[in-house]
């Protein structure tokens, strides 16, 4: 709060779980912060409706032991994000309080922690100068942030232009120490430090244009990268039943897609899942910068047993701390685990607050809730010319493996990417257990990607993918007809193209996460593993009974899946290119035979 400036004040009249009716005297502003003095703990909570004289507020933190009468003090400003160097490598809660210096294993109510460490000096280096115009998002200067150029910028809140009357030279600052004055067309001056704020549910607008994406993002995962990628600044999604690997998938694309920054919102899930996290991360090892993979995460989590308020705000707070990111010309990965559990959040509240429920009664307005935060990844052009982009992928937890349920259809909507967890691929132990056929990517669709896939990877690099794509749905037919008709009752022709469709699940859609080899599969290689599979595919075979294809298609399953475990082009990998051939060659002597 502002020294010197009044603010409204009220007292509890009524108390619901976590929402709290109360009686207001003076302005209030929806969505404006507010804190219920509960004793010596003042416990913070945000405005969600007003009524008259009549505030209603979600509490961040247990109600237990509120009574009416309580006194509650509103701050004056929204539901804020801080912004500056440190926030990588930190593990903070929804409201972006730094669970590594909280006291005691539990969390205490009210006890809230800096976002930042405000006694650390950082290596300030400037990059404008005195004189010239400025804008918000500008890049005033830089710190080193665990190997990320961390550009020190204009605060976001600001409007209009401004001149830099000064910067401050090389040397070492605390994040609250002024390191730039800018004087407005008034001429007032305002003071910049390391540090800013923004209010989460609130898009950062600081650049100059948001184009439509067209780069792949490489993550390393075949069935995505191969048959359904995901663009730099697109969205995607991850619905499947329990246990049938979102969570898991989520942190390979985490440790191997190629982003800058990496932000996971455990906005909801389960503490065990939590506990991994945190656990392993801080050891894993970044296959793209040689350090520790933490040094570029931020993990923000708030589990099933917080506060259904909690709970929604970490996936705004991710967002914003993504958009902060982006506005330095870096790629952002923005990974929410599971939005499901942010969707019950907001049910529930809305159920409180006795709202005209819509179907399974989730809020009327889920959709537009969804799409709007969607809506706020994106690649954009900053106004200094540099691009960033937040790439955003977020998990699915229908009841039961509906995907058919609200949440998933209103996500469906909206994300361009829809990767279907399949419970029969993850009982046949086929990870990543995402469906070849229920999946799609519509930037496939997109004529700027299909021109940079087809420079950059191959000429025909889409007609290849739709002819795998192809052979697989053909693969699933004939499965079908060998189900219903048993092996003898179906011609060689289906089992040939059964098993033709096996080559490619086998080889390009399983992938092995702890073998070191399997478990990132770079472009390049993945370019030459499904040519080499199209070459496979086609070749013509003729086979006098149907006893003989299983064996043979085995053999040649075997050994490309050695390819697969083989450093790429190395004496290994040929070794088994060369028993590929020789297998290959044999059928074909004896068909000329």
């Amino acid at each position: 709060m502002t020294k010197g400036k009044t603010y409204s004040t009220g007292r509890v009249r009524g108390i619901v779980s976590n929402l709290v009716t109360v009686a207001i005297e003076g302005p209030v502003g929806q969505n404006e912060i507010c804190f219920i003095q509960h004793g010596d703990t003042p416990l913070m909570a945000e405005v969600i409706r007003v009524e008259g004289r009549r505030a209603f507020v979600q509490v961040f933190e247990s109600t237990r032991g509120l009574q009416p009468g309580m006194e509650v003090t509103f701050a004056g400003h929204l539901l804020e994000a801080t912004l500056g160097p440190g926030i990588l490598s930190r593990n903070y809660d929804g409201l972006m309080h730094d669970l590594n210096t909280m006291t005691g294993v539990f969390l205490k109510p009210g006890e809230y922690t800096s976002a930042l460490d405000l006694e650390r000096q950082w290596a300030f280096e400037p990059l404008a100068e005195a004189g010239q115009t400025v804008q918000a998002g500008s890049w005033l200067g830089e710190v080193d942030e665990n190997g990320i150029a961390h550009k020190i910028m204009v605060p976001f809140q600001l409007e209009g232009t401004y001149e830099l009357k000064s910067v401050a030279a090389s040397g070492e600052y605390r994040v609250e120490d002024t390191i730039a004055t800018l004087t407005d067309e008034q001429g007032s001056e305002v003071s910049v430090s390391m540090r800013q704020k923004f209010p989460v549910k609130k898009a950062v607008r600081a650049y100059r244009d948001k184009p439509r994406p067209y780069r792949l993002l490489e993550t390393g995962v075949r069935t995505i990268d191969t048959l359904n990628p995901i663009v730099e600044g697109g969205t995607g999604f991850i619905p499947g039943p329990f246990g049938s690997g979102k969570t898991v998938l989520q942190q390979a694309i985490s440790r191997q897609a190629e982003a800058d920054v990496v932000i996971i919102a455990a906005c909801g899930e389960r503490a065990n899942e939590v506990v991994d996290l945190f656990a392993e991360f801080p050891e894993l090892d970044d296959p793209w910068t040689g350090r520790k993979l933490m040094e570029r995460t931020t993990i923000i989590a708030n589990t099933s047993n917080m506060p259904v308020a909690a709970r929604e705000a970490s996936v705004y707070t991710a967002m914003t701390i993504a958009e902060y990111y982006r506005s330095m010309g870096l790629k952002v990965l923005l990974l929410a685990d599971s939005t499901s559990r942010w969707a019950q959040a907001l049910r529930e509240m809305s159920n409180r607050l006795e709202e005209l429920p819509g179907p399974d009664a989730f809020p009327m307005d889920l959709s537009a809730i969804i799409s709007n935060f969607y809506s706020r990844a994106g690649t954009v052009n900053l106004h200094n010319g540099q691009t960033g982009s937040i790439t955003f992928i977020g998990t699915v937890s229908p009841a039961g493996g509906n995907l058919k349920e609200p949440v998933t259809e209103s996500t469906k909507k909206v994300a361009r990417c829809f990767y279907a967890l399949s419970q029969q691929r993850a009982d046949s132990k086929r990870y990543p257990a995402i469906d070849p056929i229920e999946s799609y990517s519509k930037y496939l669709e997109y004529p700027e990607l299909q021109r940079t896939l087809n420079q950059e990877i191959d000429p025909d690099w889409t007609d290849k993918v739709n002819q795998l794509r192809n052979r697989l749905i053909q693969g699933k037919e004939a499965a079908e007809q060998i189900n219903i008709l048993g092996d003898d009752g179906v011609s060689i022709d289906t089992h040939l193209t059964f098993w033709r469709s096996e080559v490619i699940d086998e080889i390009i859609l399983q992938q092995n996460a702890f073998d070191d080899v399997d478990a990132r599969t770079p472009m390049a290689r993945q370019k030459y593993m499904a040519d080499k599979i199209l070459e496979v595919v086609k070749t013509p075979l003729d086979f006098e009974r149907y006893e003989e294809v299983n064996p043979y298609f085995k053999r040649v399953i075997n050994a490309l899946k050695q390819m697969n475990y083989s450093e790429f082009e190395s004496e290994k990998f040929n070794r088994h290119l060369g028993e590929l051939k020789d297998i290959l060659g044999e059928r074909e002597r004896e068909l000329e035979a």
